[in-house]
């Protein structure tokens, strides 16, 4: 199998499920309306809420969705062989994670711009609300976590890396006030100025990094662990037009940019996936992922085939700016799909290498020697890259050694592989940070609306002192995990608790179409992931429960333990309660169904 056939066969998949599913689900289910003016225009305050163009908002979407899963979660379920993984990317992005961003980011436009915590308390009911908003403040800080915990393993001790980040943030500053302040409405403009600064960053990063400059941006992974809750708490709490939008605009070029030249990468290389279809461990015992394919598939790849975290951002910052409802396919179904691919090429990028090479950066020396593998070609990449790859767990520096061996093997690349290789980390840190500081936001959102009955305005957006309490209380408790946890702990936690989270957005997907459609079996599009997403999520939580945490005898896992219960019965109860509501909303049209029958 080579990588060019996984790549054509996915892009034809994911251009006829836009052009027909996405279509037919946008027209004739949720039947969007541009008559009516969208939260952005009538509660419109120059903070949240504020129409933006559909391009713009595409790239902010798209930056805030396309976090470490599609990235990392490839790379670790490869251990399964390409095939397994390939297949939940298609078929779980198509019919899964796709339909659940539109609905939801759909359902909170209507409602305007409410969270899911509103949206589940509006449509299940108060108790399912209240449970909803404890469950996503459990999943969300989970998940951050999660996600910052890669971007340190990636960031720490990279000087070129990090400045480039860093040049992300004046370059998003001057964008936001040049579009909306200095020059309004004059995006090429602003995004050409943005980008030059950006390029720049990428650009001088390799050079300073070797100069005494360069220690003034390196930093250790105690250090990252500190500065990125404060990164998040300033972002969370600054306008979304000055930092957070223009911000994952400006990240949106260089992730789109750079997966577009991995494609072109692989279309002139075409190299040979050496990683077979299936391996031994679909059936357990796996050296990285200790369960069998399935649930674990599903768990280890999030974002690239559904993610619970997208509908934080479909409820959360994405609908407070949509300008026009039909603007919705294009943003809900439009940026999940873009995310699939970048996720099939994590997962092609992982493949291509030696299945010796791929175990020895992933695993110990002494787990490694216990495989009876050998490595190939480790030896050479550890040499032209100038980094010791051997025992880099994680998933992100696999990724960066197999992005560098296709970009490499194009003619006259190959003596840049060492360029490739740090560009990859800088990339995939730029990927995930975008993540963080609008997920971040997003549970801002929550726990104001959670706040509300002790005082009104802690859940105003432009009280102030509100602002900074609620972002601080997310940072620290985020904070507090990223600095004391380590991937084997807070990844397989952070899979379950974002899966469980996609099941929950799931669930009031159904009953808002069934309110709102006028076929009821309309409301299968989601309530069949759902129950799906319910039965994989469930069955992996209990895993990681017994035989992952508990089996250690520490206080951590212990923790963890505790934590992962309290999520697994908060969405059992809202999953039924969820029933129950449908079951509720179904009754009258079976009622008169039968009226019909017998009268027949």
């Amino acid at each position: 199998m080579h990588a060019l056939t996984l790549i054509v066969v996915s892009l034809l998949v994911f251009a006829l499920a836009y052009r027909f599913y996405a279509k037919f689900i946008i027209t004739k289910i949720l039947v969007f309306d541009n008559s009516i003016p969208t939260p952005a225009h009538t509660l419109q305050d120059g903070r949240d809420y504020e129409p933006t163009n559909r391009y713009v908002l595409f790239g902010h979407h798209f930056a805030a969705i396309a976090g470490a899963g599609p990235l990392v979660g490839p790379v670790l379920a490869a251990q399964f062989g390409y095939l397994p993984g390939y297949l939940w990317i298609l078929i779980g992005a198509v019919l899964g994670g796709a339909v659940h961003d539109m609905v939801i980011l759909f359902a909170s436009v209507r409602m305007k711009g409410l969270s899911l915590t509103q949206l589940a308390r509006e449509h299940i009911s108060k108790p399912a609300g209240f449970a909803t908003g404890f469950a996503i403040l459990f999943i969300i800080i989970t998940a951050l976590a999660g996600l910052a915990l890669v971007v340190v393993n990636a960031l720490s001790d990279s000087s070129w890396a990090t400045f480039t980040i860093v040049m992300t943030m004046p370059a998003a500053l001057l964008v936001g006030l040049y579009m909306y302040k200095i020059r309004p409405g004059k995006i090429v403009e602003a995004s050409l100025i943005g980008m030059a600064i950006v390029m720049l960053g990428v650009v001088l990063g390799e050079p300073l990094s070797k100069t005494s400059f360069g220690n003034y941006f390196l930093f250790s992974k105690t250090s990252l662990s500190i500065l990125l809750p404060l990164y998040g708490l300033i972002a969370s709490v600054l306008p979304v037009w000055l930092l957070l939008c223009p911000r994952d605009y400006l990240s949106s070029y260089m992730k789109i940019g750079t997966i577009g030249l991995l494609v072109i990468g692989i279309c002139f290389v075409n190299p040979k996936i050496n990683m077979p279809a299936v391996t031994q461990y679909i059936h357990g015992g796996g050296p990285i992922i200790p369960g069998k394919v399935w649930p674990f598939v599903c768990i280890t790849i999030a974002c690239g085939a559904i993610s619970g975290f997208h509908s934080l951002i479909s409820s959360g910052t994405t609908p407070k700016m949509v300008d026009k409802e039909s603007d919705i396919r294009f943003l809900g179904y439009g940026a999940m799909i873009t995310e699939a691919v970048v996720s099939i090429m994590a997962l092609i990028a992982a493949t291509v290498m030696i299945p010796g090479d791929y175990f020895a950066i992933n695993l110990s020396p002494e787990h490694f020697a216990q495989l009876g593998l050998h490595t190939e070609k480790l030896a050479e990449i550890e040499k032209m890259t100038g980094e010791t790859l051997v025992n880099r767990p994680g998933g992100a520096v696999t990724l960066a050694a197999g992005m560098s061996l296709i970009l490499s093997a194009i003619k006259g690349m190959r003596h840049l592989m060492g360029y490739w290789y740090h560009f990859a980390i800088m990339f995939e840190a730029l990927f995930i940070l975008t993540t963080v500081d609008a997920g971040t936001r997003v549970a801002r959102y929550i726990l104001q609306e959670m706040l509300k009955p002790i005082h009104p305005k802690l859940a105003s957006s432009t009280w102030l002192p509100g602002v900074i309490l609620s972002g601080t209380i997310i940072c620290a408790l985020w904070g507090y995990l990223l600095y004391f946890g380590d991937i084997s702990t807070i990844w397989p936690m952070f899979g379950v608790a974002n899966q469980l989270l996609a099941t929950l957005a799931l669930c009031i997907g159904t009953t808002f179409i069934l309110k709102h459609s006028k076929k009821w079996y309309y409301c299968l599009i989601t309530f069949i992931p759902s129950i799906f997403m319910f039965a994989t999520t469930f069955m992996a939580g209990l895993y990681n429960i017994f035989s992952n945490y508990l089996p250690k005898h520490t206080v951590q896992g212990n923790t963890n333990a505790a934590v992962s219960a309290v999520m697994q019965l908060l969405a059992l109860y809202i999953f039924f309660e969820s029933l129950r509501k449908s079951y509720t909303l179904l009754l009258p049209v079976f009622a008169k169904t039968a009226v019909h029958i017998e009268k027949s």
